[in-house]
């Protein structure tokens, strides 16, 4: 069973227990946040989601003491273009009261950042802040992911839709995906190549869908490479918890699009 099959399977004991308990009802209407599509569309800039994350399957724990809202304030005011939540308990020590408490604090886009795979979730999510969730073309069959992905856009959610192959790519395509997060790592097997960006962006190369390039961003160089990819964003989240300079850290990954001219 590999890394991915049990998170999924401790997914859906979470998804049954919600059930029982979600009551569905929003306690205060939530803050309005800006379109992660126009504004990354739109920047001149690359575009970073910037992740609150304890600990991973992968690299165990990273910063298991840390103050989710210090850290978002500290990504938001070092120009993050969003702020990604880790929200599963089990394997990444989140919380969706770490999504909450975010919510709050900071004005930018807001990504829940779980393992989707009910309504219930997303309901969830959006209660508690998010105004992007996260589906996993390799959690789900098509039909689900599609009925997902809707579901979310009937909420006015954004959707980042991850894939991790050339098959899955064509599934984004065929979903409607408006925004595809390409990761770099093997949810198999945690391994991490950015040429997987670079072989799986080349499908996608249409001029209205906005690609992120997740997992593996450590300097400047490897942002320059997804950027001649085709990437508008990243995803970075063990390099800036671990940081010791997120300010410098951000201006490093921020690198300008007018290079990137054939």
């Amino acid at each position: 069973m590999t890394i991915l099959d049990k998170i999924l399977q401790q997914k859906e004991l979470e998804v049954q227990e919600l059930k029982a308990i979600y009551s569905g009802l929003e306690a205060e209407p939530l803050k309005k946040r800006p379109s992660l599509y126009d504004q990354f569309m739109g920047s001149s800039n690359m575009n970073v989601i910037a992740e609150v994350k304890r600990a991973s399957p992968s690299k165990g724990m990273i910063n298991q003491d840390v103050d989710p809202v210090a850290q978002a304030k500290a990504y938001a005011t070092a120009g993050a273009g969003a702020i990604s939540v880790l929200t599963d308990r089990t394997f990444f020590k989140g919380s969706m009261a770490d999504l909450s408490a975010v919510a709050q604090a900071v004005e930018v886009p807001l990504l829940c950042k779980d393992f989707m795979i009910d309504e219930v979730q997303i309901d969830a999510a959006k209660e508690h802040g998010a105004s992007i969730i996260l589906l996993i073309a390799a959690a789900l069959p098509e039909a689900r992911l599609k009925e997902l992905y809707d579901y979310a856009e009937s909420q006015e959610l954004d959707v980042l839709f991850e894939v991790h192959n050339e098959e899955e790519a064509e599934t984004a395509l065929r979903v409607g995906a408006k925004i595809v997060g390409i990761n770099n790592r093997n949810l198999k097997t945690f391994e991490v190549d950015l040429a997987v960006t670079e072989r799986v962006a080349s499908l996608l190369q249409q001029t209205d869908r906005l690609l992120i390039s997740e997992s593996g961003m450590k300097i400047a160089e490897d942002v320059e490479r997804v950027r001649e990819a085709g990437a508008k964003g990243i995803l970075v989240g063990e390099t800036l918890m671990r940081a010791e300079d997120i300010q410098q850290t951000m201006n490093n990954f921020r690198i300008p699009f007018t290079k990137v001219a054939k």
